[in-house]
Parts: C-alpha cells; sequence; structure tokens
C-alpha cells in the first residue's frame, strides 16, 4: 500500500508550500486528493506540475531522436567506423522510445514532427563526433520512421 494512504490530509508537519517543499506540497496534494478534499487542493500549482509532466514527456522522446539519427548518420557516413559502442546505442535509445510509446501511445501523433525536429540536432551532432562538415549530411532526414524504430536497421 501506498505510504501515503494513511497519511494526514495535512501531510507531513512543516512547510507544504510548493516554493519551500516540493515533496511535503506533494505529499499533501495527494492525501487532499484520497481524503476527498478537493477544494483544499492548490489547482494552479497542481496544473503547472501536470502541463509539465506531458511536456517532459515530449522533450524525452525528441531528447532520445537527437541521439538515435546522430548514430543513424554516423553509421551511414562513416559505416567504416561501425562499432558496437554505436549498435549499443541505437538498441538502447529504440528501447527507451518504444518504452515511451507504449507508456504514451499519444506520442506516436508526433513522431513524424520530432524525427523532423530532431534532425538538425542530430545533423549537428553527428558533424562533432565525426568531423564531417554539415554540409555532407542531407537536408532533411533520409530515414522513414519505420527505419528510425526498427531494431534490426542499421544503415
Amino acid at each position: 500500500m501506498n505510504q501515503l494512504t494513511n497519511r494526514n490530509p495535512q501531510g507531513p508537519p512543516g512547510a507544504t508550500d510548493y516554493q519551500s517543499d516540493f515533496l511535503a506540497w506533494v505529499e499533501r496534494q495527494a492525501a487532499l486528493m484520497r481524503a476527498g478534499q478537493f477544494s483544499e487542493l492548490d489547482r494552479e500549482h497542481l496544473l503547472e506540475e501536470l502541463e509539465s509532466m506531458g511536456s517532459n514527456e515530449h522533450h524525452e522522446l525528441r531528447s532520445r531522436l537527437i541521439v538515435l539519427l546522430a548514430h543513424l548518420l554516423k553509421c551511414r557516413y562513416q559505416p567504416q567506423r561501425k562499432c558496437r559502442s554505436w549498435f549499443s546505442t541505437l538498441s538502447e535509445q529504440r528501447d527507451q522510445i518504444a518504452l515511451r510509446l507504449e507508456r504514451s501511445p499519444s506520442l506516436r501523433l508526433y513522431l513524424d514532427r520530432y524525427i523532423n525536429a530532431a534532425y538538425r540536432s542530430a545533423v549537428n551532432r553527428a558533424s562533432l563526433e565525426t568531423g564531417l562538415a554539415k554540409s555532407v549530411f542531407p537536408a532533411t532526414s533520409p530515414f522513414s520512421q519505420g527505419e528510425v524504430l526498427d531494431n534490426d536497421f542499421i544503415p
């Protein structure tokens, strides 16, 4: 059973202000919800936190796509340097993206847009890591969504 279930809706003693003790504030909000004391909730900050949680999901997907796309580019444009660590990175990023999409299927709606948005950053990273000029890489992603997500695809 969750530890918060048995807590008093007033929460732990001391500050429960959002700004001064975030953990105490979270615990108090959870206890208030469990007790059905909805009028006591800090709605403004709860909404901020919920929006932030959603934003973090989007950011995490974009970040992982940047790393994945950069490694796909490195594999394509420096095939002689392919190594286990690159394959490991491809696998890890794809696994983490799959977990995100499983946990939040609505992220699939953004996938093509995020691949396109992440591509420029991936080119920058691939250029830095390979020493190749940015102009060597295509202006848009040469990889389809299927290729990006396919664990067996390595250019």
